[in-house]
């Protein structure tokens, strides 16, 4: 699957197998992977020594009134969701309220099955300098996107310093964002916790009421 620096990143390794020989038989195996693969969670201490890890992230705060800004149908490459795109969607579905975890959806998540293209050399529709700080004014808990990073490195990294200096959280490569309604919905991200982790895998779960019309 895509990872940073184009490498596999996950390699499960056989340790044990069915023995026949002996009474109980076990096939176990060890996990050696990149902390940041698939869909993972940045701590603060991704980027500040000092910041908290993923250990230290409270349950209340990782599960969070979510919202999902839809960019997809002006993304590209090289989009960077704007001040505007906010301002846009505030127009139609209110300010967003403090304390929630904010999803900027691009649908770059169409390229997942095709790493190299996915990866793209890096470059991939991220979030602006600008915006982040816009969505730090309305108190999020934190900022996910469905891309490798919601920084380009062409850029540098602005957006990791905003949302990690600021204690907040960030979730990449997220999937299937746009089946959450825009506002309404819960997301439960829950990492490996894993002391002193600076990134972790997790299952980001998306909940919402859906609606279902009964006929005679």
């Amino acid at each position: 699957m895509p990872s940073w620096n184009g490498s596999c990143g996950f390699e499960p390794i056989l340790r044990d197998d069915y023995d026949s020989s002996v009474l109980y038989q076990f096939r176990t195996y060890d996990i050696h992977m990149q902390a940041g693969m698939g869909t993972h969670l940045d701590a603060p201490a991704h980027c500040f020594s000092g910041g908290r890890s993923i250990a230290d992230l409270n349950l209340n705060e990782c599960i969070a009134p979510c919202v999902v800004i839809n960019v997809s149908p002006q993304s590209h490459e090289r989009y960077s969701l704007r001040p505007q795109d906010i301002e846009a969607f505030e127009a139609q579905h209110g300010t967003i309220p403090s304390g929630c975890f904010v999803i900027v959806y691009t649908g770059w998540e169409q390229h997942w099955n095709s790493p190299e293209q996915y990866r793209n050399h890096h470059v991939f529709p991220s979030i602006s300098k600008e915006a982040a700080s816009l969505l730090l004014d309305r108190q999020i808990v934190g900022l996910g996107i469905d891309t490798l990073s919601p920084d380009r490195p062409e850029d540098g990294f602005p957006v990791h310093h905003l949302i990690l200096g600021a204690d907040k959280y960030i979730i990449e490569n997220i999937a299937n964002a746009s089946k959450l309604p825009p506002v309404g919905a819960y997301t439960l991200a829950l990492p490996i916790k894993i002391q002193g982790g600076t990134e972790a895998p997790l299952r980001l779960v998306g909940v919402f009421e859906k609606v279902i019309h009964l006929t005679s």
